[in-house]
């Protein structure tokens, strides 16, 4: 087969991809007019997240026979239609579950112990130690929204520490000696902290709304590692200066480009945003919490296999 790649990703997968005889050709500039041009040369396809690969690029994919997608979701192919047309779609969930999981226990922990607060303080002479008296996640119950590979490599991460997890998830049955499954209702009746693990889907787009946040019996802390545009962020914010939500761990924000290299294009901050940046109580990172050394290996690994048992 002949693959196309159009973004940067570990030599394994070319190598690996060499080695089962497939052509790879490399483009990592090309706009997406310029690959419609040529993609029908190709029947292999692998992306992160350039741009959509929507109906009209798939007419033009016409022997197009699998996309592999280095991440954990295939939101920005149009999935329907390339099922139509035949195309194996590939994504790679596995490979970055236990980064994520690390990173939201990570989150978790930074935020409750105030320890971006204290490092900046101690940096600049202030030796605050009751100021930076901090809370114990022990005892506190854990409610986890969307309960597939993240939902559950998160859940393992707290099995050290003497907490109540809860899940909810559209799906039935998927509970496990991890988290017990509830209703939502349920979950907002008893979480302390709320941890997002969904996809981006038309269910979970806009999710957390001040009516969804509103619907918690008691205040909590909000940590998001799954897409920014499942949390209205004026609605977050609102919460937070109500002390409806204590403080908020965001890996991923509403303002996001689909590329998830840009996030801004001018220089005026959504003034929601300018709220965020200046909260002692809100951690942010830049959508990296399934970006580690071991799981760019582990991503095109996956990828490879899912490949390979497919057409090998």
């Amino acid at each position: 087969m002949k693959v196309l790649h159009l973004d940067k990703n570990h030599p394994l997968i070319i190598e690996q991809f060499k080695g089962f005889g497939f052509t790879n050709d490399v483009d990592y500039t090309a706009s997406k007019e310029e690959v419609e041009a040529i993609i029908h040369n190709y029947e292999g396809l692998i992306i992160r997240s350039r741009f959509p690969l929507d109906k009209a690029f798939l007419d033009k994919a016409t022997n197009l026979k699998f996309i592999g997608r280095l991440g954990a979701g295939l939101e920005n192919i149009d999935t329907n239609y390339a099922t139509q047309k035949g195309i194996f779609l590939a994504s790679a969930p596995e490979g970055n579950l236990n980064a994520v999981g690390e990173h939201t226990l990570g989150m978790i922990l930074s935020l409750f112990n105030k320890l971006n607060k204290a490092d900046q303080e101690v940096r600049n002479g202030k030796w605050d130690r009751e100021g930076n008296r901090g809370i114990e996640l022990d005892g506190k119950t854990v409610g986890i929204i969307g309960y597939g590979n993240m939902g559950n490599a998160f859940a393992k991460k707290l099995r050290g520490f003497d907490v109540d997890v809860l899940c909810y998830d559209i799906k039935d049955d998927v509970g496990n000696e991890n988290a017990t499954q509830v209703s939502l209702e349920e979950l907002q009746q008893k979480a302390d902290v709320l941890s997002l693990h969904v996809p981006q889907t038309e269910l979970t787009k806009n999710m957390v709304t001040s009516t969804f946040i509103n619907g918690f019996k008691k205040p909590f802390w909000l940590f998001n590692t799954a897409r920014g545009k499942c949390v209205i962020t004026a609605d977050l914010v609102a919460a937070l200066k109500e002390g409806k939500i204590l403080g908020a761990g965001l890996d991923v924000l509403e303002y996001e480009k689909a590329s998830f290299e840009h996030m801004f294009t001018d220089n005026e901050l959504p003034e929601a945003f300018e709220y965020l940046i200046k909260s002692d109580n809100v951690l942010l990172s830049p959508h990296v919490a399934g970006w580690t050394v071991e799981s760019k290996i582990k991503l095109a690994q996956t990828i490879v296999d899912k490949v390979k048992a497919k057409f090998l």
